[in-house]
Order: C-alpha cells, then structure tokens, then sequence
C-alpha cells in the first residue's frame, strides 16, 4: 500500500510550466535569498490539493527530503487573475532555508484561471 502511494506521489511530480517558473523568478528575486544562479535547474514541482487555487510544492533540485517543515514566508507579489479577481502568491522556505512552496491564494476562494504574464 506504501508502495502506491510513493508511486502516486512520484507521478505528479512536474517540472514547472513557463508561468510557473516566471512567478517564482519574480518571488525569489523580491525575497532577496542569496540563491545559486542555476536554482531552477532539476526543480520539480507538485501540486497542492487545494481546491485548483495553483498552489505547489517545490523540490530544489528534484530531491524529495523527508520531514522538510515550513520554515517562514520570504516574499508575496499580487496580480488580478482574467476573471477581475485578486490573486496573492507567497513564496515559503523551509526550516533550513531552501525553497519548499509557492502558496497561492485566491481571494474568492476560486480556482486560479491563469498564472499573470511576467
């Protein structure tokens, strides 16, 4: 049973789409985190169950830590998604500072039509 879950788990891992990628580009460099310059190499992402919103979490360098824990909030940018309503991403670290997952928040609960054009 362990066995499926893994392997469920290993399939939706992804890397991120363009938009994805252009979103944490404008998040890491607001959050000013003194991050190697090939940080996006080998980032896999996989969704977060929460209800279509966009949110990932995120795996520098496509490993899968065990434990990793929410460590803080580094930095957030806000858009208007196509449908006029706000949008809030934040970027969050783990406890021992590397990348760990792009929360996106939707103000009206909704799903997230569209990552902005950055």
């Amino acid at each position: 049973m362990a066995y499926l879950i893994l392997e469920e788990y290993m399939q939706s891992l992804r890397t991120p789409t363009y938009r994805e990628e252009k979103l944490l580009e404008v998040l890491v460099k607001k959050a000013s985190l003194a991050m190697p310059k090939n940080w996006k190499s080998g980032l896999l992402v996989r969704p977060m169950d929460d209800g279509g919103m966009g949110s990932l979490y995120l795996f520098p360098k496509g490993k899968i830590v065990e434990g990793r824990v929410l460590g803080k909030q580094v930095s957030d940018f806000q858009f208007t998604d196509i449908d006029g309503i706000e949008v809030i991403a934040s970027l969050n670290i783990d406890s021992d500072g590397n990348l760990f997952e792009l929360d996106i928040w939707k103000t009206d609960f909704g799903k997230l039509i569209s990552y902005p054009d950055l």
